[in-house]
């Protein structure tokens, strides 16, 4: 009597698919940051914001320029010199996008997933700081750009008027542009360092607006050993036509204002590679 003996094969089960691997470098990063900085509706005001101001401003003071209607301060003032006129207040807008691109994700607790996706941590501060400071420098130089060519077709037949071709205007026109570029860039330091909104917006108001005002109680000697340093002055000069006997000479004044980018930069990389979230 003999017994069959059955034995079962094995089923083989069908294993999933290997998923691709997907490493993060440099390009992920920046396209990351790049999808991150226009899907905020921020972003699309306050650019806006910054444009109009520096057209606003600019062809108002044109306009005033040639009905006669503005004091003595700007009677030798050339048509570039009124088209830079919105600057100060461009340079706020711009600022405070600046703070927001990297205080604002603090704020909404939205860097933990940043900063996990990224653990290497400086790449995220790196494409935020140069995306923004690319983007503030186009608007900037588009502005101004625009601005100058529309003001001076107002100012034309007077004493203001100008053509690209003349002495330090292509120069002025982008010292201002990339001058609105590095404030972009040092303020995106700024969100990153003090991880406050309030707190980034309160040290750009008092860096740029407040302290050029308050160098003024110094005594003179001080004023002139301190006042060309401050960031608006020394950025000033890079943009000016014919700067101040007092002031920095453009290529020292965009040496100062790199000089208080990479401070910023400095600090806010210290202390996003070696602080917790």
């Amino acid at each position: 009597m003999s017994s069959l003996t059955a034995t079962a094969e094995p089923q083989l089960t069908p294993t999933p698919p290997d998923r691709p691997g997907y490493k993060v470098n440099g390009w992920r990063v920046l396209r990351s940051e790049w999808a991150k900085l226009w899907s905020l509706r921020s972003t699309w005001i306050t650019l806006t914001l910054g444009l109009l101001f520096l057209l606003v401003f600019g062809l108002i003071v044109s306009l005033q320029f040639n009905a006669g209607n503005l004091d003595r301060d700007f009677a030798t003032s050339k048509a570039v010199d009124l088209s830079l006129f919105g600057i100060p207040f461009a340079q706020l807008a711009l600022g405070v996008l600046g703070v927001l691109v990297m205080a604002g994700e603090y704020s909404t607790g939205m860097i933990r997933s940043t900063l996990a996706a990224v653990p290497r941590r400086l790449p995220v501060l790196w494409s935020k700081a140069g995306l923004y400071g690319l983007v503030a420098t186009a608007v900037g130089t588009a502005g101004v750009a625009i601005t100058f060519l529309v003001g001076n077709r107002i100012v034309s037949g007077t004493s203001a008027a100008q053509s690209l071709s003349d002495s330090g205007v292509v120069r002025s026109l982008l010292g201002a542009g990339l001058y609105l570029g590095l404030i972009g860039v040092t303020c995106v330091a700024l969100g990153a360092l003090l991880r406050s909104v309030a707190g980034g917006i309160s040290v750009l108001v008092g860096v740029f607006v407040l302290a050029p005002g308050l160098t003024r109680l110094l005594p003179s000697s001080w004023q002139d050993n301190v006042g060309p340093y401050l960031p608006s002055n020394a950025g000033e000069s890079m943009y000016t036509l014919t700067p101040d006997p007092s002031a920095l000479s453009p290529g020292a004044g965009l040496a100062v204002i790199l000089c208080w980018t990479v401070l910023a930069l400095a600090g806010a990389a210290y202390r996003l590679k070696r602080k917790d979230v």
